[in-house]
Protein backbone atom coordinates (compact mmCIF):
# COMPACT_ATOMS: atom_id res chain seq x y z
CA UNK A 1 0.00 0.00 0.00
CA UNK A 2 1.09 3.36 -1.18
CA UNK A 3 -0.21 7.32 -0.14
CA UNK A 4 1.64 8.82 -2.77
CA UNK A 5 1.63 8.84 -6.65
CA UNK A 6 4.55 10.09 -8.70
CA UNK A 7 3.78 13.63 -10.41
CA UNK A 8 3.51 11.75 -13.77
CA UNK A 9 1.12 9.28 -12.45
CA UNK A 10 -1.18 12.67 -11.33
CA UNK A 11 -0.67 14.17 -14.64
CA UNK A 12 -2.45 11.29 -16.60
CA UNK A 13 -5.07 10.92 -13.76
CA UNK A 14 -5.73 14.44 -14.26
CA UNK A 15 -5.62 14.64 -18.26
CA UNK A 16 -8.07 11.36 -17.73
CA UNK A 17 -10.05 13.62 -15.76
CA UNK A 18 -10.39 16.44 -18.17
CA UNK A 19 -11.09 13.98 -21.01
CA UNK A 20 -14.11 12.87 -19.16
CA UNK A 21 -15.73 16.61 -18.44
CA UNK A 22 -14.57 17.79 -21.57
CA UNK A 23 -17.37 17.62 -24.34
CA UNK A 24 -17.88 19.38 -27.36
CA UNK A 25 -20.77 21.30 -25.45
CA UNK A 26 -18.89 22.92 -22.97
CA UNK A 27 -17.15 24.93 -25.75
CA UNK A 28 -20.41 26.73 -26.88
CA UNK A 29 -21.16 28.39 -23.55
CA UNK A 30 -17.83 30.35 -22.76
CA UNK A 31 -18.09 31.77 -26.54
CA UNK A 32 -22.04 32.51 -25.69
CA UNK A 33 -21.04 34.18 -22.57
CA UNK A 34 -17.96 35.71 -24.22
CA UNK A 35 -20.66 37.25 -27.07
CA UNK A 36 -22.80 38.29 -24.55
CA UNK A 37 -20.66 40.16 -21.82
CA UNK A 38 -18.99 42.13 -24.39
CA UNK A 39 -16.61 44.32 -21.77
CA UNK A 40 -17.58 42.93 -18.65
CA UNK A 41 -15.85 39.57 -19.76
CA UNK A 42 -13.68 39.11 -17.28
CA UNK A 43 -16.22 39.71 -14.23
CA UNK A 44 -18.32 37.00 -16.09
CA UNK A 45 -15.98 34.57 -16.98
CA UNK A 46 -15.00 34.91 -12.88
CA UNK A 47 -18.30 33.80 -12.06
CA UNK A 48 -18.62 30.98 -15.04
CA UNK A 49 -15.25 29.06 -13.41
CA UNK A 50 -16.56 28.84 -10.08
CA UNK A 51 -19.08 27.06 -11.09
CA UNK A 52 -17.64 25.35 -14.70
CA UNK A 53 -14.58 24.19 -12.82
CA UNK A 54 -14.49 25.14 -9.67
CA UNK A 55 -17.84 22.69 -8.78
CA UNK A 56 -16.55 20.17 -10.42
CA UNK A 57 -12.86 20.04 -8.69
CA UNK A 58 -15.17 20.19 -5.14
CA UNK A 59 -17.25 16.67 -6.21
CA UNK A 60 -14.62 14.87 -6.89
CA UNK A 61 -12.88 15.64 -3.60
CA UNK A 62 -16.43 14.83 -2.06
CA UNK A 63 -16.40 11.41 -3.43
CA UNK A 64 -12.60 10.96 -3.02
CA UNK A 65 -13.36 12.46 1.37
CA UNK A 66 -16.64 10.60 1.36
CA UNK A 67 -15.58 7.06 1.10
CA UNK A 68 -18.76 5.80 -0.73
CA UNK A 69 -18.66 3.47 -3.56
CA UNK A 70 -21.34 5.58 -6.00
CA UNK A 71 -23.53 8.06 -6.08
CA UNK A 72 -26.66 6.56 -5.10
CA UNK A 73 -24.64 5.18 -1.59
CA UNK A 74 -23.48 9.09 -0.68
CA UNK A 75 -27.20 10.42 -1.46
CA UNK A 76 -28.66 7.62 0.34
CA UNK A 77 -27.29 9.08 3.75
CA UNK A 78 -30.09 11.17 3.58
CA UNK A 79 -32.94 8.41 2.58
CA UNK A 80 -32.61 5.38 0.27
CA UNK A 81 -35.13 6.66 -1.58
CA UNK A 82 -34.21 9.75 -2.28
CA UNK A 83 -30.44 8.61 -2.94
CA UNK A 84 -31.91 6.35 -5.39
CA UNK A 85 -34.62 9.56 -7.16
CA UNK A 86 -31.57 11.84 -6.81
CA UNK A 87 -28.83 9.63 -8.86
CA UNK A 88 -31.76 8.55 -11.23
CA UNK A 89 -32.72 12.40 -12.37
CA UNK A 90 -28.79 13.57 -12.39
CA UNK A 91 -27.87 10.29 -15.23
CA UNK A 92 -31.51 10.77 -17.34
CA UNK A 93 -30.38 14.76 -17.02
CA UNK A 94 -26.45 14.13 -18.05
CA UNK A 95 -27.86 11.85 -20.15
CA UNK A 96 -31.01 11.04 -22.74
CA UNK A 97 -33.12 14.35 -21.08
CA UNK A 98 -30.34 17.03 -21.86
CA UNK A 99 -27.06 16.04 -22.15
CA UNK A 100 -26.71 13.27 -24.71
CA UNK A 101 -29.15 14.79 -27.16
CA UNK A 102 -26.98 18.16 -27.05
CA UNK A 103 -23.93 16.16 -28.44
CA UNK A 104 -26.00 15.65 -31.61
CA UNK A 105 -26.97 18.82 -31.64
CA UNK A 106 -23.84 21.09 -31.00
CA UNK A 107 -21.90 18.58 -33.71
CA UNK A 108 -24.90 19.17 -35.86
CA UNK A 109 -24.38 23.23 -35.16
CA UNK A 110 -20.55 23.36 -35.65
CA UNK A 111 -19.86 20.40 -37.83
CA UNK A 112 -22.36 20.36 -40.32
CA UNK A 113 -25.09 23.58 -40.40
CA UNK A 114 -22.10 25.60 -42.25
CA UNK A 115 -22.28 23.60 -44.99
CA UNK A 116 -26.09 23.41 -45.00
CA UNK A 117 -28.42 26.19 -46.94
CA UNK A 118 -31.05 28.09 -43.99
CA UNK A 119 -33.69 26.18 -46.02
CA UNK A 120 -32.55 22.78 -45.43
CA UNK A 121 -31.86 23.65 -41.67
CA UNK A 122 -34.13 21.14 -39.50
CA UNK A 123 -34.12 18.38 -42.37
CA UNK A 124 -30.75 18.42 -41.80
CA UNK A 125 -30.79 18.06 -38.03
CA UNK A 126 -33.08 15.29 -38.13
CA UNK A 127 -31.18 13.66 -41.15
CA UNK A 128 -27.80 13.99 -39.35
CA UNK A 129 -28.83 12.98 -35.19
CA UNK A 130 -30.38 10.10 -36.89
CA UNK A 131 -27.59 8.65 -38.17
CA UNK A 132 -25.88 9.97 -35.41
CA UNK A 133 -27.48 8.15 -32.79
CA UNK A 134 -27.78 5.21 -35.04
CA UNK A 135 -23.76 4.93 -34.99
CA UNK A 136 -24.06 5.82 -31.04
CA UNK A 137 -26.34 2.80 -30.53
CA UNK A 138 -24.71 0.51 -32.48
CA UNK A 139 -21.50 1.05 -30.68
CA UNK A 140 -23.39 1.25 -26.79
CA UNK A 141 -24.55 -2.10 -28.26
CA UNK A 142 -21.37 -3.18 -29.00
CA UNK A 143 -18.48 -1.97 -27.03
CA UNK A 144 -15.24 -1.64 -28.83
CA UNK A 145 -11.90 -0.30 -27.77
CA UNK A 146 -12.23 1.63 -31.02
CA UNK A 147 -14.24 4.10 -28.83
CA UNK A 148 -11.48 4.61 -26.28
CA UNK A 149 -8.81 4.91 -29.00
CA UNK A 150 -10.57 7.00 -31.02
CA UNK A 151 -11.33 9.66 -27.33
CA UNK A 152 -7.35 9.19 -26.61
CA UNK A 153 -6.29 10.78 -30.13
CA UNK A 154 -9.65 12.90 -30.22
CA UNK A 155 -8.84 14.73 -27.05
CA UNK A 156 -5.09 15.85 -27.84
CA UNK A 157 -6.24 16.95 -31.42
CA UNK A 158 -8.93 18.72 -30.04
CA UNK A 159 -6.70 20.47 -27.07
CA UNK A 160 -4.47 21.68 -29.61
CA UNK A 161 -6.19 22.72 -32.34
CA UNK A 162 -8.67 25.30 -29.96
CA UNK A 163 -5.26 26.53 -28.53
CA UNK A 164 -3.89 27.63 -32.01
CA UNK A 165 -6.95 29.12 -32.55
CA UNK A 166 -7.01 31.01 -29.42
CA UNK A 167 -3.30 31.77 -30.16
CA UNK A 168 -4.61 33.19 -33.35
CA UNK A 169 -7.03 34.94 -32.02
CA UNK A 170 -4.73 36.98 -29.16
CA UNK A 171 -2.43 37.45 -32.09
CA UNK A 172 -4.80 38.75 -34.72
CA UNK A 173 -8.40 39.32 -32.85
CA UNK A 174 -10.94 39.19 -34.62
CA UNK A 175 -12.07 43.12 -33.78
CA UNK A 176 -12.57 45.13 -30.82
CA UNK A 177 -14.51 43.94 -27.76
CA UNK A 178 -17.96 45.54 -27.67
CA UNK A 179 -20.90 46.74 -25.23
CA UNK A 180 -22.09 43.91 -23.24
CA UNK A 181 -25.51 42.75 -23.96
CA UNK A 182 -28.51 43.98 -21.51
CA UNK A 183 -28.43 40.28 -19.43
CA UNK A 184 -24.74 40.88 -18.78
CA UNK A 185 -24.86 44.66 -18.29
CA UNK A 186 -24.92 44.48 -14.77
CA UNK A 187 -24.11 41.67 -12.67
CA UNK A 188 -22.04 39.75 -15.15
CA UNK A 189 -20.33 37.90 -12.52
CA UNK A 190 -23.65 36.19 -10.88
CA UNK A 191 -25.02 35.82 -14.63
CA UNK A 192 -21.39 33.81 -15.05
CA UNK A 193 -21.78 32.02 -12.13
CA UNK A 194 -25.76 30.71 -13.11
CA UNK A 195 -24.00 30.33 -16.84
CA UNK A 196 -21.63 28.03 -15.53
CA UNK A 197 -24.54 25.28 -14.21
CA UNK A 198 -25.02 24.76 -18.38
CA UNK A 199 -21.71 22.71 -18.36
CA UNK A 200 -23.26 20.32 -16.19
CA UNK A 201 -20.22 19.36 -14.94
CA UNK A 202 -21.05 19.29 -11.40
CA UNK A 203 -23.52 17.09 -11.87
CA UNK A 204 -21.21 14.94 -13.44
CA UNK A 205 -18.61 15.26 -11.20
CA UNK A 206 -20.48 13.06 -8.66
CA UNK A 207 -20.52 10.54 -11.27
CA UNK A 208 -17.20 10.80 -12.69
CA UNK A 209 -15.16 10.75 -9.22
CA UNK A 210 -16.00 7.26 -8.70
CA UNK A 211 -14.18 6.76 -11.62
CA UNK A 212 -10.86 8.52 -10.56
CA UNK A 213 -11.26 7.32 -7.01
CA UNK A 214 -11.27 3.49 -8.71
CA UNK A 215 -8.20 4.58 -10.69
CA UNK A 216 -6.31 5.45 -7.92
CA UNK A 217 -7.08 2.68 -6.12
CA UNK A 218 -5.51 0.36 -9.14
CA UNK A 219 -2.38 2.01 -8.17
CA UNK A 220 -2.27 0.62 -4.51
CA UNK A 221 -3.55 4.27 -3.06
CA UNK A 222 -6.09 2.90 -0.62
CA UNK A 223 -6.55 5.18 2.48
CA UNK A 224 -8.72 7.39 2.38
CA UNK A 225 -6.13 10.31 3.10
CA UNK A 226 -4.17 8.86 0.24
CA UNK A 227 -7.34 9.01 -1.88
CA UNK A 228 -8.53 12.74 -1.14
CA UNK A 229 -4.65 13.91 -2.11
CA UNK A 230 -4.66 11.90 -4.75
CA UNK A 231 -7.95 13.18 -6.05
CA UNK A 232 -7.11 16.73 -5.64
CA UNK A 233 -3.94 17.01 -7.54
CA UNK A 234 -5.31 15.16 -10.30
CA UNK A 235 -8.21 17.30 -10.45
CA UNK A 236 -5.65 20.39 -10.29
CA UNK A 237 -4.35 19.26 -13.58
CA UNK A 238 -7.55 19.03 -14.91
CA UNK A 239 -9.27 21.98 -13.83
CA UNK A 240 -6.11 24.21 -14.91
CA UNK A 241 -6.84 22.38 -18.94
CA UNK A 242 -10.88 23.26 -18.47
CA UNK A 243 -9.62 26.91 -16.96
CA UNK A 244 -7.39 28.18 -19.87
CA UNK A 245 -9.21 26.94 -22.40
CA UNK A 246 -13.12 28.85 -21.27
CA UNK A 247 -11.06 31.59 -20.59
CA UNK A 248 -9.39 31.64 -24.15
CA UNK A 249 -12.59 30.76 -25.77
CA UNK A 250 -15.10 33.70 -23.77
CA UNK A 251 -12.28 35.93 -25.26
CA UNK A 252 -12.74 34.37 -28.59
CA UNK A 253 -16.26 34.83 -28.43
CA UNK A 254 -16.32 38.42 -26.40
CA UNK A 255 -14.10 39.64 -29.96
CA UNK A 256 -16.32 38.08 -32.19
CA UNK A 257 -18.93 39.83 -31.91
CA UNK A 258 -18.15 42.75 -34.35
CA UNK A 259 -16.79 40.22 -37.17
CA UNK A 260 -19.44 37.41 -36.96
CA UNK A 261 -22.70 39.07 -35.18
CA UNK A 262 -24.73 37.43 -31.91
CA UNK A 263 -25.59 33.81 -32.44
CA UNK A 264 -28.73 32.72 -30.34
CA UNK A 265 -25.81 30.18 -28.99
CA UNK A 266 -21.80 30.02 -29.21
CA UNK A 267 -21.99 26.87 -31.32
CA UNK A 268 -21.46 28.31 -35.06
CA UNK A 269 -18.67 31.29 -33.08
CA UNK A 270 -15.67 28.33 -33.26
CA UNK A 271 -17.14 27.28 -36.66
CA UNK A 272 -16.68 30.47 -38.39
CA UNK A 273 -13.53 31.74 -36.21
CA UNK A 274 -11.93 28.64 -37.35
CA UNK A 275 -13.08 29.53 -41.49
CA UNK A 276 -12.03 33.30 -40.80
CA UNK A 277 -8.26 32.06 -39.76
CA UNK A 278 -7.23 28.99 -42.04
CA UNK A 279 -10.56 29.07 -44.39
CA UNK A 280 -12.20 25.94 -45.55
CA UNK A 281 -9.88 23.39 -44.27
CA UNK A 282 -9.85 24.44 -41.05
CA UNK A 283 -13.62 24.41 -41.10
CA UNK A 284 -13.51 20.68 -42.04
CA UNK A 285 -10.78 19.68 -39.91
CA UNK A 286 -13.25 21.66 -36.98
CA UNK A 287 -16.56 19.73 -37.99
CA UNK A 288 -14.73 16.15 -38.26
CA UNK A 289 -12.87 16.80 -34.85
CA UNK A 290 -16.19 18.33 -33.12
CA UNK A 291 -18.75 15.12 -34.60
CA UNK A 292 -16.43 12.59 -33.61
CA UNK A 293 -15.57 14.20 -29.77
CA UNK A 294 -19.45 14.29 -29.82
CA UNK A 295 -20.26 10.85 -30.73
CA UNK A 296 -17.48 9.32 -28.42
CA UNK A 297 -19.28 11.64 -25.53
CA UNK A 298 -22.69 10.48 -26.24
CA UNK A 299 -21.79 6.86 -26.64
CA UNK A 300 -20.17 7.14 -23.03
CA UNK A 301 -23.29 8.84 -21.62
CA UNK A 302 -25.30 6.02 -23.30
CA UNK A 303 -23.26 3.23 -21.74
CA UNK A 304 -23.03 4.85 -18.30
CA UNK A 305 -27.26 5.36 -18.08
CA UNK A 306 -27.97 1.89 -19.87
CA UNK A 307 -25.79 0.58 -16.60
CA UNK A 308 -26.82 2.41 -13.89
CA UNK A 309 -30.72 1.89 -15.24
CA UNK A 310 -29.82 -1.80 -15.63
CA UNK A 311 -28.71 -2.29 -12.40
CA UNK A 312 -31.71 -0.12 -10.94
CA UNK A 313 -34.43 -2.39 -12.29
CA UNK A 314 -32.71 -5.25 -13.45
CA UNK A 315 -35.98 -6.51 -15.50
CA UNK A 316 -35.23 -4.78 -18.29
CA UNK A 317 -31.86 -5.60 -20.36
CA UNK A 318 -29.33 -3.35 -20.64
CA UNK A 319 -30.13 -3.13 -24.54
CA UNK A 320 -33.13 -2.15 -24.08
CA UNK A 321 -32.17 0.91 -21.72
CA UNK A 322 -29.97 1.82 -24.58
CA UNK A 323 -32.16 1.45 -27.07
CA UNK A 324 -34.66 3.67 -25.43
CA UNK A 325 -32.06 6.36 -24.29
CA UNK A 326 -30.50 6.50 -27.69
CA UNK A 327 -34.80 7.29 -29.07
CA UNK A 328 -35.02 9.61 -26.44
CA UNK A 329 -31.84 11.15 -27.23
CA UNK A 330 -32.77 11.55 -30.92
CA UNK A 331 -36.22 12.93 -30.29
CA UNK A 332 -35.06 16.04 -28.01
CA UNK A 333 -31.76 16.46 -29.97
CA UNK A 334 -34.53 17.69 -32.99
CA UNK A 335 -35.63 20.59 -30.71
CA UNK A 336 -32.87 22.44 -31.89
CA UNK A 337 -29.66 23.24 -29.62
CA UNK A 338 -31.30 26.63 -28.41
CA UNK A 339 -33.73 24.99 -26.85
CA UNK A 340 -31.92 22.51 -25.51
CA UNK A 341 -30.61 24.48 -23.47
CA UNK A 342 -33.08 26.69 -22.41
CA UNK A 343 -35.61 24.37 -21.40
CA UNK A 344 -32.41 22.39 -19.62
CA UNK A 345 -32.22 25.60 -16.87
CA UNK A 346 -35.29 24.93 -14.49
CA UNK A 347 -33.91 21.38 -14.06
CA UNK A 348 -30.27 22.45 -13.55
CA UNK A 349 -32.02 25.47 -10.98
CA UNK A 350 -33.13 22.45 -8.82
CA UNK A 351 -30.71 19.78 -9.12
CA UNK A 352 -27.51 22.05 -8.43
CA UNK A 353 -28.00 23.34 -5.03
CA UNK A 354 -28.83 19.70 -3.97
CA UNK A 355 -25.84 18.47 -5.45
CA UNK A 356 -23.91 21.55 -3.80
CA UNK A 357 -25.77 20.80 -0.79
CA UNK A 358 -25.12 17.24 -0.60
CA UNK A 359 -21.12 17.97 -1.09
CA UNK A 360 -21.04 20.43 1.60
CA UNK A 361 -22.81 17.88 3.98
CA UNK A 362 -20.07 15.29 2.97
CA UNK A 363 -17.49 17.47 4.02
CA UNK A 364 -19.13 18.28 7.18
CA UNK A 365 -20.82 15.18 8.57
CA UNK A 366 -17.78 13.69 10.44
CA UNK A 367 -18.72 16.91 12.56
CA UNK A 368 -22.89 16.01 13.32
CA UNK A 369 -21.39 12.44 13.26
CA UNK A 370 -22.95 11.48 10.28
CA UNK A 371 -26.56 12.10 11.19
CA UNK A 372 -29.10 11.42 9.02
CA UNK A 373 -31.41 13.71 10.58
CA UNK A 374 -28.86 16.45 9.71
CA UNK A 375 -28.39 15.81 5.92
CA UNK A 376 -31.92 15.43 5.76
CA UNK A 377 -32.60 18.63 7.17
CA UNK A 378 -30.74 20.54 4.96
CA UNK A 379 -31.45 18.92 1.76
CA UNK A 380 -35.36 19.74 2.74
CA UNK A 381 -34.53 23.05 3.06
CA UNK A 382 -32.30 22.77 -0.18
CA UNK A 383 -35.34 21.44 -2.08
CA UNK A 384 -37.94 23.95 -0.16
CA UNK A 385 -35.90 26.68 -2.48
CA UNK A 386 -34.16 24.99 -5.29
CA UNK A 387 -38.17 24.06 -6.60
CA UNK A 388 -39.35 27.47 -6.24
CA UNK A 389 -36.44 28.32 -8.48
CA UNK A 390 -36.99 25.93 -11.17
CA UNK A 391 -40.87 26.92 -11.21
CA UNK A 392 -39.89 30.48 -11.20
CA UNK A 393 -37.84 29.89 -14.21
CA UNK A 394 -39.88 27.46 -15.78
CA UNK A 395 -42.69 30.26 -16.09
CA UNK A 396 -40.10 33.00 -17.52
CA UNK A 397 -39.28 30.66 -19.86
CA UNK A 398 -42.59 29.84 -21.33
CA UNK A 399 -43.70 33.95 -20.34
CA UNK A 400 -46.58 33.01 -18.60
CA UNK A 401 -47.85 34.28 -15.35
CA UNK A 402 -46.63 32.89 -11.95
CA UNK A 403 -49.29 31.02 -10.29
CA UNK A 404 -51.21 32.22 -7.40
CA UNK A 405 -49.29 30.44 -4.99
CA UNK A 406 -46.09 30.55 -6.52
CA UNK A 407 -45.89 34.43 -6.47
CA UNK A 408 -46.77 34.98 -3.34
CA UNK A 409 -43.60 32.18 -2.49
CA UNK A 410 -41.66 34.45 -4.85
CA UNK A 411 -42.39 37.36 -3.29
CA UNK A 412 -41.73 35.94 0.65
CA UNK A 413 -38.06 34.96 -0.35
CA UNK A 414 -37.23 37.90 -2.05
CA UNK A 415 -37.91 39.63 0.40
CA UNK A 416 -36.38 37.36 3.44
CA UNK A 417 -33.39 35.39 1.75
CA UNK A 418 -30.20 37.15 0.65
CA UNK A 419 -28.90 36.49 -2.59
CA UNK A 420 -32.22 35.25 -3.59
CA UNK A 421 -32.54 37.47 -7.27
CA UNK A 422 -29.02 36.05 -7.89
CA UNK A 423 -30.06 32.53 -7.57
CA UNK A 424 -28.18 31.95 -4.16
CA UNK A 425 -31.11 32.41 -2.13
CA UNK A 426 -30.71 28.57 -1.11
CA UNK A 427 -26.82 28.94 -0.12
CA UNK A 428 -27.10 30.99 3.56
CA UNK A 429 -30.13 28.90 4.36
CA UNK A 430 -28.57 25.38 4.51
CA UNK A 431 -25.52 26.40 6.12
CA UNK A 432 -28.18 27.33 8.77
CA UNK A 433 -29.61 24.47 8.72
CA UNK A 434 -26.57 21.81 9.22
CA UNK A 435 -25.40 25.05 12.50
CA UNK A 436 -29.06 24.52 14.51
CA UNK A 437 -29.54 20.56 13.58
CA UNK A 438 -25.66 19.89 14.15
CA UNK A 439 -26.27 21.73 17.01
CA UNK A 440 -29.14 19.78 18.54
CA UNK A 441 -27.55 16.17 17.51
CA UNK A 442 -24.23 16.97 19.49
CA UNK A 443 -26.27 17.85 22.34
CA UNK A 444 -28.19 14.93 22.13
CA UNK A 445 -25.05 12.96 21.77
CA UNK A 446 -23.33 14.20 24.62
CA UNK A 447 -26.35 13.76 27.15
CA UNK A 448 -27.02 10.40 25.75
CA UNK A 449 -23.58 9.17 26.80
CA UNK A 450 -23.42 11.22 29.93
CA UNK A 451 -26.44 9.31 30.75
CA UNK A 452 -24.84 6.17 29.99
CA UNK A 453 -21.85 6.76 31.98
CA UNK A 454 -24.10 7.96 34.94
CA UNK A 455 -26.28 4.47 34.69
CA UNK A 456 -23.42 2.28 34.59
CA UNK A 457 -21.55 4.07 37.24
CA UNK A 458 -24.59 3.47 39.20
CA UNK A 459 -24.07 0.04 38.49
Amino acid sequence: MQNKLPFSRYFIIGVMLFALFFGAGNLIFPAGLGQKAGSNIWMAVGGFLITGIGLPFLGILAMGFSGSKNLQELAGRIHPLYGMIFTSLLYLTIGPFFAAPRTGAVAYDIGIAPFVGDGFGQVGLILFTCVFFIVTLWFSLNPAKIVDNVGKILSPGIIILILVLLVMVIVKPLGSIGAPQESYANGAFMKGLLEGYNTMDALASLVFGIIVINVIRSMGVTSTRGILSASAKSGIVAIIFLGIIYVGIAYLGATSTEAFGLFDTGGQVLGKAASYYFGSLGTVMLSIIIILACLTTSIGLMTACGEYFHTLFPKLSYNMWVVFFSLVSFVVANFGLSNIIHFSIPVLMLLYPLAVALMLLTFLSKLFKHSRFVYAAATTVTFMISLIDSLKTFCQLLEIEYFGWLKSIISFYEKTLPLYNDGLGWLLPVFIAILITGVIVRVQNFTALRLKNKTEGTL
